[in-house]
C-alpha cells in the first residue's frame, strides 16, 4: 500500500444516524460522525456500553438496525480484505499449538489453509510480516512457547500481512506487562507512521496510548460521539464516562495520563 493510494483520501469510517440492536435491545443509537482515512482512534466507553457491538458492526459482523454506515465507502463486510482484525483472545482463535509464521499465513489463506501448501509467493508476504513487526526470531516457535507480547506482534503480522487498509484491535494491551504495553505502542505507532494504516483500537486502560491516538470514539448515555483526542481526555467527560472520579494530570516531560480519584 502507497501513501499515495487514493482510497486513503477517503473516509475510513462513516457513520450517518446508525443505531445498534442485539437481542431486541438498543444497546446505542443515533450515531453520527466520519473517522478520516489515516487516523488512530480509540475506542472508549463503560462495560456494556456497545465497544465490541461498535467493531462487529463495523466488520459486518453485526447488522446495522438503522442508519447507514460505510467502510471506506462500502458497506460493512463487502470487502473485509481491507480490514486487518487482531481479536482480544488471539491464541484462543487459531490454537496455542500452531507455530507463529503458520499462524500469520492463515491471514493470507483462511480456512483454505493445509501444511505444506503455501506458495513461495505466501510465505515471502508472511515473512515480511513477521519482520515488519520484529517478531521474525521467533517464526518458528509455537503460540504456546511465547509470551504475551510475542503473541501479541504475531497476532499483528497476522492481520497484517493481507495489506490491509485498517487495523481494528480488542483491547491490544490486555493481560500484557507495562514494558510489553509500552513495545506494542511503540509497534503500532511505527506501523501507522510506516503504511499510513488506519487504526482502531479498543482499550479500557488509555494511558499508554496516549502519545499515539489522535482522537477517540467514545459511547456516552447510549450515544457513540468522535472528537480529537484533546477533547476527549478531560475531568469531566471522563468522569461522567465511567462513572468514577477520573483526573488528568500531566507527567514531568508535559504528557498526560488519566488516574482514577479515591
Amino acid at each position: 500500500m502507497s501513501p499515495s493510494d487514493p482510497a486513503l483520501d477517503r473516509s475510513a469510517l462513516s457513520f450517518t444516524g446508525v443505531s445498534a440492536v442485539r437481542g431486541g435491545r438498543v444497546i446505542w443509537s443515533q450515531a453520527t460522525f466520519e473517522v478520516p482515512a489515516g487516523a488512530v482512534v480509540a475506542v472508549i466507553g463503560a462495560n456494556g456500553a456497545g465497544k465490541t457491538t461498535l467493531l462487529q458492526m463495523v466488520l459486518g459482523l453485526v447488522p446495522v438496525a438503522s442508519g447507514s454506515l460505510k467502510v471506506f465507502g462500502r458497506d460493512p463486510g463487502v470487502d473485509n480484505t481491507s480490514i486487518g482484525f487482531v481479536p482480544q483472545h488471539y491464541a484462543a482463535t487459531v490454537g496455542e499449538a500452531i507455530r507463529a509464521d503458520d499462524a500469520v499465513l492463515l491471514g493470507l489463506t483462511g480456512n483454505s489453509w493445509r501444511p505444506g501448501r503455501a506458495s513461495a509467493a505466501q510465505r515471502q508476504r508472511v515473512r515480511e510480516a513477521l519482520t515488519a513487526v520484529d517478531a521474525q526470531a521467533f517464526a518458528t516457535k509455537r503460540l504456546s512457547m511465547l509470551s504475551g507480547g510475542q503473541r501479541q506482534r504475531v497476532a499483528i503480522a497476522e492481520a497484517l500481512v493481507a495489506e490491509p487498509r485498517m487495523l481494528i484491535l480488542d483491547e491490544p494491551l490486555a493481560s500484557l506487562d507495562l514494558r510489553s504495553q509500552r513495545e506494542i505502542a511503540v509497534l503500532l505507532a511505527r506501523l501507522h507512521r510506516e503504511l499510513s494504516v488506519t487504526i482502531v483500537l479498543v482499550a479500557h486502560d488509555i494511558n499508554p496510548l496516549l502519545p499515539i491516538l489522535d482522537s477517540a470514539i467514545y459511547l456516552l448515555d447510549g450515544h457513540p460521539h468522535y472528537a480529537p483526542i484533546d477533547s476527549v481526555v478531560d475531568d469531566e467527560l471522563l468522569t461522567h464516562l465511567y462513572g468514577t472520579p477520573i483526573r488528568v494530570a500531566h507527567t514531568a516531560a508535559g504528557e498526560l495520563y488519566m488516574r482514577s480519584v479515591l
